[in-house]
């Protein structure tokens, strides 16, 4: 998963940009944002070439690994799976047809292609992530002696988490996709003259990626709001562990940095912020937020989940800084360029955004446990007896090595057959001919 999140992630934010560089140059008619579409559609066709072989492999591997996990998704949390098939067929025939024949559609066309290609890639993502909804939030059915009974597969479906996690891995998903073009962009500029036509170009896009980037992170932020309210209702101690709360209480601090002690129950050299999680739990400050003493201690999650709760909120706080940055740096004190110091930092915030998504994911799984089923099933009653696991598992880490290779091998070669080629009479948007 840790493998297949990034491809994942960024099929779904790509699109999004490709439709708005698609909306621009219907609109200014600069010939720099069609060539932007056009370039970043054969980025978007790589990575999909790879997040389908790795997606398959991942349905493999749930199969093998959480036999008794994949009984109850059978029979009860199926219909995600089902509807996502219709969901990347549309992703994909829409692909087909934009790459291919984009210059034969009409201009309404060739958005209608791109936003279909965007609908079926966050549609895909959505679905998928719904199980993940499921297993922290499970509704629609009942285990009574052992067997699955009461089956209701569109309460499974709509269960309490489904609208809050399908909107964090949209706009999580937007928001990577848009810093990656910035990631990219600011590298180009490091590498072009300020006075290039190369170097216009680049900042364009990087401007337009900080932009949703920026925006992006924000909606991400309020989103993780709401996450942090529905932890506190339906797994109170995840929200505990995540902060290293131990002692119920209201008025409750937020811990930031640090690490979680269980010996001396507390946050060791962490920054204490005073009544500050009880209103992110409760929207007031007196909000009672449970502690960990108060479950078992079996039932607790591994407490260094505070460590990626930290990290994946401290990246995402840092990356609205940086678009905030970047738009302050143009618009407000209206540089013409940016400095190497600033490109520099816009080059880092693609890799900060994909490592704030590996966190989360982490989080989000690690978090639940010692429940596959969130207080329904055990992990341990849901994996698989079988033995000789180990050698599945370094085949499986060898072929995702593979194709993590053949990866940066295609992209290397494809771009470095078709470098970036502006015509002379491609001006920067706001010059006129001569």
């Amino acid at each position: 998963m840790a493998f297949h999140i990034i491809f994942a992630t960024l099929g779904v934010g790509l699109p999004l940009m490709i439709l708005l560089a698609e909306i621009l140059f219907q609109r200014t008619r600069d010939r720099d944002y069609e060539l932007m579409a056009k370039r970043w559609t054969k980025g978007q066709a790589i990575l999909l070439g790879v997040a389908i072989p790795s997606g398959t492999i991942a349905g493999v591997q749930l199969s093998l690994l959480w036999p008794g996990f994949m009984e109850v998704v059978g029979k009860v949390i199926s219909l995600p799976f089902q509807i996502e098939i219709f969901a990347f067929f549309l992703e994909a025939l829409f692909m087909s047809i934009y790459v291919y024949a984009a210059d034969r559609l009409t201009p309404l066309m060739r958005l209608v292609s791109v936003f279909m290609i965007l609908l079926g890639a966050a549609a895909s993502a959505v679905l998928i992530t719904n199980v993940h909804a499921f297993e922290g939030t499970p509704a629609g059915f009942r285990i009574e002696n052992g067997e699955v009974v009461d089956v209701d597969p569109w309460a499974a479906f709509f269960n309490p988490s489904f609208f809050v996690t399908a909107g964090h891995v949209v706009v999580s998903a937007f928001m990577t996709g848009a810093f990656a073009i910035a990631s990219v962009a600011a590298w180009k500029m490091i590498k072009s003259d300020q006075e290039s036509r190369e170097y216009a170009f680049h900042q364009k896009a990087l401007l337009l990626g900080l932009i949703v980037g920026g925006s992006f992170s924000l909606l991400t932020a309020l989103n993780g709001h709401e996450s942090a309210q529905l932890l506190h209702r339906y797994q109170p101690e995840k929200l505990a562990a995540a902060e290293g709360l131990f002692q119920t209480q209201a008025y409750a601090p937020l811990a930031v940095g640090g690490f979680t002690d269980p010996e001396t129950q507390e946050v060791k050299y962490g920054i204490e912020i005073p009544w500050m999680l009880s209103f992110l739990a409760g929207n007031r400050f007196d909000e009672v937020v449970v502690g960990l003493n108060d479950f078992p201690r079996e039932y607790w999650p591994p407490l260094y989940i505070h460590t990626l709760f930290n990290g994946m909120v401290g990246i995402g706080s840092l990356l609205i800084v940086v678009g905030l940055l970047g738009f302050a740096w143009k618009k407000l004190l209206r540089r013409s360029v940016f400095p190497r110091w600033v490109l520099g930092i816009f080059v880092l915030s693609g890799p900060l955004a994909l490592l704030g998504i590996e966190f989360g994911w982490i989080f989000a799984c690690t978090g639940r446990q010692p429940w596959v089923i969130y207080r329904v099933m055990r992990t341990t009653d849901s994996v698989t007896q079988s033995a000789g696991i180990g050698p599945l598992f370094f085949t499986f880490l060898a072929v995702y090595l593979f194709l993590g290779i053949v990866t940066i091998l295609v992209f290397r070669s494809y771009f470095g057959r078709h470098p970036l080629e502006l015509h002379p009479t491609d001006r920067p948007s706001g010059e006129t001919a001569p």
